[in-house]
């Protein structure tokens, strides 16, 4: 029982209760000033804000295609998206060419040979694109290999 005997708050009191009883003229303007401080700050400590979680978003499915569609006009339908967008990509290519015509003949005017340039930007292309197909050749034999010796291996079991 000494742990108890520790904190027990009887003496303390006591000698706050000698020490207020003293006649000292600010005790009371302190005693206010003491409670005012503390108050406020365990009602800061102690104020709790609640925020509300929003509200569940009304979810709107998408609604575009019947629901009763046969296999042919989803394929009839793919192949119309495919053509749109075949479409699309050939317009953006002409719109390339356009630009680089433009710009050839912006070059041509300036004085540049834009033929030459052409040239060498080609076959920085065509040695980009080589050294591309020889960092993956090694790993192309060996899938082909690989993907050929089962078959060879069924053959000679035959």
């Amino acid at each position: 029982m000494p742990f108890y005997s520790r904190f027990n708050a009887a003496g303390g009191l006591a000698d706050f209760w000698n020490e207020w009883k003293k006649p000292t003229p600010h005790r009371w303007p302190i005693l206010l000033a003491s409670l005012m401080l503390t108050g406020t700050l365990f009602s800061w400590l102690a104020s709790e804000r609640y925020y509300y979680p929003p509200e569940k978003p009304k979810v709107t499915y998408i609604t575009t295609y019947a629901e009763g569609r046969t296999d042919e006009e989803i394929l009839a339908s793919n192949i119309e998206n495919q053509r749109l967008k075949e479409e699309r990509e050939a317009e953006e290519m002409a719109r390339i060419e356009r630009r680089r015509e433009l710009y050839k003949q912006v070059g041509r005017a300036t004085g540049l040979d834009v033929d030459q340039m052409e040239a060498e930007i080609r076959a920085q292309e065509a040695e980009e694109a080589a050294a591309e197909d020889a960092r993956f050749a090694p790993r192309t034999r060996a899938a082909e290999q690989s993907a050929e010796e089962p078959s060879e291996s069924t053959e000679d079991s035959e």
